[in-house]
Formats: structure tokens, C-alpha cells, sequence
């Protein structure tokens, strides 16, 4: 039997390449696969995709750490991310403090790098994409 799996979603209203190219840069994300609309085998149905969005990314698949997630510009410039952040752990404060500085250029901080019951150090924040983060170093207790 095939296992089951679960990778996230996320689209980036247009924004998608930007975005690949804003999480290489910070997270050593790797793009594995990437689709324009343009290129797909089968005609977009009339009317699904907004004027200009032909040369978008339709589909794109990279990893960060491992873990696969899955990115599109979507149909239109109407995507909201809501209801979910990215939990991202990483194994030292000074890994952390870089990779939460750099995600919040051009965001906003909801919650500043601080020691947590939980983590030597979590913060929340929300990047330029829209996209929110849940920053923190590991736990060494696990």
C-alpha cells in the first residue's frame, strides 16, 4: 500500500516565482519542478486565468530542509493566506535569528525571537508574500 502524504499548498497570487526565488535566498529552498500555464499539454478553460497570469507559474514543486511544499501564482491576484502559519525549526539560535530576520524584511513581526517554555528562542511573523512563520530553534529537550 503507498503511503500516505501531506505537503503544503501555497499560492502566491502572481507572486510565485518572486516568492522561489525570495525562500532560495533565505530558507535554501530548491526548486525541484516548475510548470507556466504557457506550457502546460492542455489549453487553461477560457476565462479561468486573469489577464496577464498565461506566463505564470501553474505549478511548482521545492523543498527546504527535506520537506516538500508545492506552489502555483494561482488564477488570479485574490489569494490570502489565513488560518495557518509555517512552523519552521532550525538547529541554532544563530540559524534562527538569520532566518527570521530575513523572512520579516518587508513583512511584519507579530511576535519577536524570545525564549519560550517550549524553545530557546520563537518568534511569529508574517513575510512580504503574506505567507505567516513560526519561527523557533529546536528543542534540545525534543
Amino acid at each position: 500500500m503507498a503511503s500516505t502524504r501531506l505537503e503544503p499548498y501555497l499560492f502566491f497570487s502572481g507572486h510565485c516565482e518572486e516568492a522561489l526565488a525570495f525562500y532560495r535566498t533565505v530558507l535554501g529552498a530548491e526548486v525541484t519542478y516548475m510548470m507556466r500555464y504557457s506550457d502546460s499539454p492542455e489549453a487553461t478553460p477560457p476565462g479561468m486565468l486573469a489577464p496577464g497570469f498565461e506566463n505564470k507559474v501553474m505549478h511548482a514543486t521545492f523543498t527546504i530542509g527535506g520537506n516538500t511544499l508545492m506552489a502555483s501564482d494561482g488564477c488570479d491576484d485574490k489569494t490570502n493566506f489565513s488560518g495557518f502559519k509555517l512552523s519552521l525549526s532550525l538547529p541554532t539560535q544563530a540559524e534562527t535569528e538569520r532566518a527570521f530576520n530575513l523572512l520579516a524584511e518587508g513583512g511584519s513581526i507579530q511576535m519577536p525571537l524570545a525564549k519560550t517554555f517550549w524553545s530557546p528562542s520563537f518568534g511569529m511573523l508574517t513575510d512580504r508574500f503574506g505567507l505567516g512563520w513560526m519561527v523557533s530553534v529546536e528543542d534540545e529537550q525534543g
